[in-house]
Protein backbone atom coordinates (compact mmCIF):
# COMPACT_ATOMS: atom_id res chain seq x y z
CA UNK A 1 0.00 0.00 0.00
CA UNK A 2 1.55 3.45 -0.97
CA UNK A 3 1.73 6.14 1.38
CA UNK A 4 -0.20 8.91 0.84
CA UNK A 5 0.91 12.60 -1.62
CA UNK A 6 -0.55 14.35 1.65
CA UNK A 7 0.60 12.95 4.38
CA UNK A 8 2.79 10.07 5.59
CA UNK A 9 1.10 7.30 8.13
CA UNK A 10 3.07 5.31 9.91
CA UNK A 11 3.33 2.60 10.95
CA UNK A 12 1.56 0.60 7.92
CA UNK A 13 -0.63 -1.61 10.50
CA UNK A 14 -1.91 -1.33 13.99
CA UNK A 15 -0.63 -3.98 16.72
CA UNK A 16 -2.47 -4.59 19.89
CA UNK A 17 -1.19 -6.14 22.59
CA UNK A 18 -4.44 -8.63 23.62
CA UNK A 19 -4.90 -9.84 26.89
CA UNK A 20 -8.83 -10.40 27.67
CA UNK A 21 -10.27 -7.81 29.58
CA UNK A 22 -7.16 -5.39 29.25
CA UNK A 23 -7.26 -2.52 27.29
CA UNK A 24 -4.72 -1.87 25.04
CA UNK A 25 -3.65 1.48 22.51
CA UNK A 26 -0.93 1.93 20.42
CA UNK A 27 -0.46 5.13 18.19
CA UNK A 28 0.31 5.99 14.43
CA UNK A 29 2.12 9.20 13.43
CA UNK A 30 1.05 11.42 10.59
CA UNK A 31 3.63 13.14 9.07
CA UNK A 32 3.19 16.41 7.16
CA UNK A 33 6.29 17.04 4.66
CA UNK A 34 4.44 19.86 1.98
CA UNK A 35 4.44 23.58 2.64
CA UNK A 36 0.44 23.25 3.07
CA UNK A 37 -2.05 23.00 6.24
CA UNK A 38 -3.13 19.29 5.49
CA UNK A 39 -6.84 17.82 7.82
CA UNK A 40 -7.25 14.18 8.42
CA UNK A 41 -9.73 11.90 9.92
CA UNK A 42 -9.42 8.90 10.70
CA UNK A 43 -12.40 5.68 10.72
CA UNK A 44 -12.24 2.39 11.37
CA UNK A 45 -14.71 -0.46 10.88
CA UNK A 46 -15.51 -1.28 14.16
CA UNK A 47 -16.05 2.06 16.13
CA UNK A 48 -16.96 0.58 19.17
CA UNK A 49 -14.17 -1.53 20.33
CA UNK A 50 -11.51 1.42 19.24
CA UNK A 51 -11.24 4.87 20.34
CA UNK A 52 -8.86 7.45 18.29
CA UNK A 53 -7.90 10.41 19.99
CA UNK A 54 -7.82 12.90 17.99
CA UNK A 55 -10.13 11.41 15.54
CA UNK A 56 -9.37 14.96 13.06
CA UNK A 57 -7.67 17.71 13.15
CA UNK A 58 -4.84 19.81 11.14
CA UNK A 59 -1.18 18.71 10.61
CA UNK A 60 0.89 21.70 10.43
CA UNK A 61 3.02 22.74 7.38
CA UNK A 62 6.35 20.03 7.78
CA UNK A 63 5.16 18.69 11.45
CA UNK A 64 4.04 15.86 12.76
CA UNK A 65 0.38 14.79 14.18
CA UNK A 66 0.53 11.97 16.72
CA UNK A 67 -2.34 9.98 16.81
CA UNK A 68 -3.25 7.25 20.09
CA UNK A 69 -6.10 4.17 19.13
CA UNK A 70 -7.18 2.08 22.10
CA UNK A 71 -8.86 -1.02 22.03
CA UNK A 72 -11.77 -1.22 24.72
CA UNK A 73 -11.31 -4.65 26.99
CA UNK A 74 -12.30 -7.51 25.41
CA UNK A 75 -14.51 -10.47 26.88
CA UNK A 76 -13.17 -13.39 24.44
CA UNK A 77 -10.61 -14.10 21.81
CA UNK A 78 -11.12 -13.66 17.90
CA UNK A 79 -10.21 -16.79 16.34
CA UNK A 80 -6.70 -18.16 15.61
CA UNK A 81 -6.72 -14.06 17.04
CA UNK A 82 -7.18 -12.60 13.45
CA UNK A 83 -8.86 -9.34 13.40
CA UNK A 84 -11.05 -8.31 10.15
CA UNK A 85 -10.98 -4.71 11.70
CA UNK A 86 -9.47 -1.81 9.50
CA UNK A 87 -8.73 1.92 9.69
CA UNK A 88 -9.12 4.66 7.06
CA UNK A 89 -7.06 7.51 6.92
CA UNK A 90 -8.26 10.90 4.54
CA UNK A 91 -6.71 13.48 4.23
CA UNK A 92 -7.23 16.83 2.17
CA UNK A 93 -5.62 20.72 1.34
CA UNK A 94 -6.79 22.54 3.95
CA UNK A 95 -7.72 26.83 4.05
CA UNK A 96 -3.96 28.13 5.75
CA UNK A 97 -3.79 29.26 9.05
CA UNK A 98 -6.94 26.49 9.64
CA UNK A 99 -7.11 24.71 13.15
CA UNK A 100 -8.78 21.30 14.28
CA UNK A 101 -11.94 23.21 15.08
CA UNK A 102 -12.33 24.05 11.62
CA UNK A 103 -12.25 20.19 10.55
CA UNK A 104 -15.50 19.43 8.90
CA UNK A 105 -16.92 16.23 7.50
CA UNK A 106 -17.07 18.06 3.88
CA UNK A 107 -13.84 18.71 3.42
CA UNK A 108 -13.08 14.67 2.77
CA UNK A 109 -16.14 14.47 0.34
CA UNK A 110 -15.02 13.54 -3.06
CA UNK A 111 -16.08 16.54 -5.58
CA UNK A 112 -14.39 17.60 -9.16
CA UNK A 113 -11.40 19.33 -8.85
CA UNK A 114 -10.92 18.20 -5.41
CA UNK A 115 -8.29 15.75 -4.14
CA UNK A 116 -8.84 13.41 -0.93
CA UNK A 117 -6.17 10.76 0.14
CA UNK A 118 -6.73 8.06 2.17
CA UNK A 119 -4.55 5.82 3.83
CA UNK A 120 -5.46 1.92 5.25
CA UNK A 121 -4.61 0.13 8.02
CA UNK A 122 -5.26 -3.33 9.12
CA UNK A 123 -5.51 -4.36 12.83
CA UNK A 124 -2.85 -7.14 14.14
CA UNK A 125 -3.65 -8.89 17.31
CA UNK A 126 -0.10 -9.72 19.74
CA UNK A 127 -0.08 -11.90 22.44
CA UNK A 128 0.67 -9.67 25.82
CA UNK A 129 2.25 -12.50 27.64
CA UNK A 130 4.44 -14.46 25.08
CA UNK A 131 5.03 -18.25 26.66
CA UNK A 132 8.47 -18.23 28.21
CA UNK A 133 11.27 -20.80 26.74
CA UNK A 134 11.61 -24.14 28.39
CA UNK A 135 14.85 -24.39 29.75
CA UNK A 136 17.37 -27.00 28.62
CA UNK A 137 19.38 -27.83 31.70
CA UNK A 138 20.46 -26.20 35.20
CA UNK A 139 23.07 -23.29 35.48
CA UNK A 140 25.69 -25.85 35.60
CA UNK A 141 25.11 -27.58 32.53
CA UNK A 142 23.59 -30.68 33.76
CA UNK A 143 21.45 -32.39 31.11
CA UNK A 144 17.93 -33.14 31.85
CA UNK A 145 18.87 -36.99 30.88
CA UNK A 146 21.50 -36.68 33.91
CA UNK A 147 19.08 -35.09 36.06
CA UNK A 148 16.21 -38.11 35.28
CA UNK A 149 19.14 -40.80 35.96
CA UNK A 150 20.02 -39.21 39.32
CA UNK A 151 16.03 -39.57 40.38
CA UNK A 152 16.31 -43.01 39.55
CA UNK A 153 19.50 -43.86 41.45
CA UNK A 154 17.58 -42.33 44.72
CA UNK A 155 13.92 -44.34 43.91
CA UNK A 156 16.76 -47.37 43.64
CA UNK A 157 17.86 -46.47 47.16
CA UNK A 158 14.70 -46.35 48.80
CA UNK A 159 14.20 -49.94 47.45
CA UNK A 160 17.32 -50.19 49.73
CA UNK A 161 15.55 -48.58 52.62
CA UNK A 162 12.15 -51.15 52.07
CA UNK A 163 14.38 -54.41 51.49
CA UNK A 164 16.20 -53.28 55.18
CA UNK A 165 12.97 -53.38 57.08
CA UNK A 166 12.07 -56.60 55.81
CA UNK A 167 15.46 -57.89 56.87
CA UNK A 168 14.51 -56.12 60.28
CA UNK A 169 10.77 -57.66 60.20
CA UNK A 170 12.03 -61.68 59.23
CA UNK A 171 14.97 -61.20 61.87
CA UNK A 172 11.86 -62.03 64.59
CA UNK A 173 11.11 -65.28 62.55
CA UNK A 174 12.89 -68.27 64.66
CA UNK A 175 12.72 -70.43 61.10
CA UNK A 176 15.81 -71.31 59.44
CA UNK A 177 14.02 -70.54 56.39
CA UNK A 178 13.60 -66.67 57.54
CA UNK A 179 17.15 -66.52 58.51
CA UNK A 180 18.36 -67.81 54.80
CA UNK A 181 16.21 -65.52 53.42
CA UNK A 182 17.32 -62.78 55.40
CA UNK A 183 21.09 -63.34 54.68
CA UNK A 184 20.12 -63.94 50.71
CA UNK A 185 18.62 -60.23 51.10
CA UNK A 186 21.42 -59.15 52.90
CA UNK A 187 24.03 -59.95 49.91
CA UNK A 188 21.50 -58.87 46.91
CA UNK A 189 21.51 -55.17 49.25
CA UNK A 190 25.56 -55.05 49.06
CA UNK A 191 25.29 -55.41 45.57
CA UNK A 192 22.64 -53.27 45.04
CA UNK A 193 24.49 -50.50 47.80
CA UNK A 194 28.11 -50.98 45.19
CA UNK A 195 25.65 -50.73 41.82
CA UNK A 196 24.25 -47.12 43.28
CA UNK A 197 28.18 -46.53 43.49
CA UNK A 198 29.47 -46.91 40.75
CA UNK A 199 26.48 -45.46 39.05
CA UNK A 200 26.98 -42.44 40.80
CA UNK A 201 30.97 -42.13 39.52
CA UNK A 202 29.19 -42.48 36.33
CA UNK A 203 26.87 -39.79 37.41
CA UNK A 204 29.83 -37.40 38.26
CA UNK A 205 32.19 -38.55 35.50
CA UNK A 206 29.51 -37.21 33.15
CA UNK A 207 28.91 -33.71 34.55
CA UNK A 208 32.21 -33.26 34.35
CA UNK A 209 32.30 -34.35 30.72
CA UNK A 210 29.41 -32.18 29.90
CA UNK A 211 31.55 -28.93 31.96
CA UNK A 212 34.17 -29.87 29.45
CA UNK A 213 32.31 -30.12 26.39
CA UNK A 214 33.33 -33.38 25.44
CA UNK A 215 31.04 -36.31 24.65
CA UNK A 216 29.81 -38.60 26.70
CA UNK A 217 28.21 -41.40 24.64
CA UNK A 218 29.82 -44.09 25.86
CA UNK A 219 29.42 -43.40 29.84
CA UNK A 220 25.51 -42.72 29.30
CA UNK A 221 25.34 -46.11 27.79
CA UNK A 222 26.77 -47.59 30.94
CA UNK A 223 24.79 -45.65 33.07
CA UNK A 224 21.36 -46.57 31.55
CA UNK A 225 22.80 -50.63 31.05
CA UNK A 226 23.41 -49.75 35.44
CA UNK A 227 20.48 -48.66 35.86
CA UNK A 228 18.13 -51.43 34.27
CA UNK A 229 20.21 -53.61 36.29
CA UNK A 230 19.31 -51.61 39.73
CA UNK A 231 15.86 -51.80 38.53
CA UNK A 232 15.59 -55.98 38.04
CA UNK A 233 17.68 -56.10 41.65
CA UNK A 234 14.99 -54.09 43.30
CA UNK A 235 11.97 -55.72 41.61
CA UNK A 236 13.58 -59.20 43.27
CA UNK A 237 13.89 -57.18 46.43
CA UNK A 238 10.32 -56.49 46.71
CA UNK A 239 9.28 -59.93 45.61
Amino acid sequence: MSMGDFIGVQPSELKFPFELRKQSSCSMQLSNKTDQYIAFKVKTTNPKRYCVRPNAGIVLPNSVCNVTVTMQAQKEAPPDMQSRDKFLVQSAIAPNGATNKDVTPEMFNREEGKVVDEFRLRVVYIPANPPSPVPEGDEEGTSPGTSSAEDDIKKSSFSEAVAGSLNKLMGNSPSSEGWSTVSKLNDEKASVIKQNQKLLSELELIRKETRRGQGGGVSIVKLIFGLIVGIIVGYFIRK
